[in-house]
């Protein structure tokens, strides 16, 4: 199968050059007056592009150089050297903290390696790193020391190129790691595999990041101070991927085998983001896994859902309200094309500035219709199940008698019952016979009475 999308390449920043400035703790590259100083128990590989002239050099017990063509190294004579007039040590820099999941040390390039111009769609935070079908550039003559832990068994990637060269089968990944330069470039508990192989489902691919999401967010809060950014909505959205909330719009949708991902973010990017009332409305479109709970349970299967994530540069009350409104835009399109389009269903949450987060429309599309009929079906059933029953006498139901109007007319007045005893004697509590008192007293008629003054036994004769 084709792969399902437009390969995506992300470039590794930070360098272990020798001439870039930032590798050094004075902040400067090196000149002839210093005295270069690598720690000798830190492992490094430094590309150097151009000759140097230096005072002295401390190299480390572990660690290469990686020479250009014309680049090296001189013995400084002691002429004069424009600016370098005092010479000292410089230091290079510690380079083991730069980790493979630090979103601020990726960018999006083209294939060329040229970063790609900023636009409408954005990457929640798990997928600023290399997925597992995206395409990993480490600059051309650059040297680079990356920590690659992972709470993932292994980094699936569909290819690495490394000094200029791709490598995109098992076989060539494994031929690199086996030389001299890989121990020194990665380091870590992690596993890095290359497969060669793009998203197989048009529906697109999960990212895979998601075990990896805590270092992902530890890394990206490190760098921004240790704190999401305070929010303008009271209660923001938190996308499945992202590490802070948003004030916006998402829509989950559910889809059937004829969804395209590419060309469905393509047909919202043409006919919605790019209306100028959607100028400054950005959006995250992927595939992602939701774990499932039953009964407040969290479960470990999870669904399948395409995520849209709306953001906008809105601010105050007014942040989010563009987003909201092209969230409706989407919706209304899933309500009037889904089933075209692939998509069986689509439920909205919004959060502004004004408002807080809630889920504000679903539409099933089709299954309004079939949960219609199904349920007409059953019920049915379940009366013709009665019937049958009750025919074959396995079932008896409760005769029921709805009163008339003109019956209550034709009812005679009910008499006053025969046990109503007329008045309480606060002496004696007999109950009336009920005939008249010149009449005798049946024989087996039985008389009680409460006698306070006698015994229950003293009444025999």
């Amino acid at each position: 199968l084709l792969a399902a999308a437009t390969a995506v390449y992300k470039q590794w920043i930070p360098n272990t050059n020798f001439e870039t400035a930032s590798n050094w703790d004075k902040g400067r590259v090196p000149c002839a007056s210093d005295v270069v100083h690598f720690e000798k128990d830190k492992v490094v590989s430094v590309f150097v592009r151009s000759p140097h002239m230096l005072t002295d050099m401390y190299l480390p017990l572990n660690g290469e150089l990686v020479l250009a063509a014309g680049a090296g190294f001189t013995a400084f004579d002691g002429s004069w050297d424009p600016g370098c007039d005092s010479g000292g040590t410089v230091r290079f820099t510690d380079a083991e903290h730069h980790a493979w999941f630090d979103p601020t040390l990726w960018q999006d390039v083209l294939p060329s390696g040229e970063p790609r111009p900023s636009g409408p769609i954005f990457s929640v935070d798990e997928e600023r790193v290399p997925c597992r079908y995206d395409d990993v550039v480490f600059q051309p003559e650059t040297s680079f020391r990356v920590n690659i832990d992972s709470s993932q068994p292994v980094i699936h990637l569909r290819s690495i190129s490394v000094m200029g060269q791709e490598l995109n089968t098992p076989a060539s990944w494994a031929g690199y790691l086996g030389g001299p330069s890989a121990p020194l470039q990665f380091h870590g508990n992690g596993t890095l595999q290359v497969t060669g192989t793009g998203c197989p489902d048009k529906s697109g691919c999960a990212c895979g990041n998601d075990l990896d999401g805590p270092r992902i967010c530890a890394a990206l809060l490190r760098a921004s101070g240790r704190q999401c950014p305070e929010p303008a909505c009271q209660s923001p959205l938190q996308p499945l991927g992202h590490c802070c909330g948003v004030c916006g719009a998402t829509i989950n949708l559910d889809f059937t085998p004829d969804f395209d991902l590419q060309k469905y973010q393509d047909r919202l990017v043409q006919d919605l983001l790019s209306q100028p009332k959607y100028a400054g409305v950005q959006m995250a479109i992927s595939k992602v896994h939701k774990a499932q709970t039953f009964l407040g349970i969290l479960s470990r299967n999870s669904t399948p859902l395409i995520q849209i994530v709306l953001i906008d540069d809105r601010a105050g009350v007014q942040a989010g309200t563009a987003a909201e409104q092209l969230a409706a835009d989407i919706m209304e399109n899933v309500a009037q094309h889904g089933e075209a389009l692939g998509i069986s269903s689509g439920k909205m949450e919004v959060a502004t500035g004004s408002t807080a987060s809630g889920q504000v429309g679903s539409h099933p599309v089709s299954r309004i219709t079939a949960g219609t009929v199904m349920g007409l079906l059953f019920s049915l059933l379940l009366l013709g199940g009665i019937i049958f029953l009750y025919r074959k006498g396995k079932l008896r139901l409760p005769a029921l008698r709805l009163p008339r109007p003109w019956d209550r007319l034709e009812d005679p007045v009910s008499p006053a019952p025969a046990s109503d005893k007329g008045f309480d004697n606060p002496v004696f509590n007999v109950e009336a016979p009920g005939a008249d008192l010149g009449e005798e007293t049946p024989k087996d008629l039985q008389v009680f009475y409460l006698n306070p003054l006698y015994d229950a036994s003293e009444t025999e004769t």
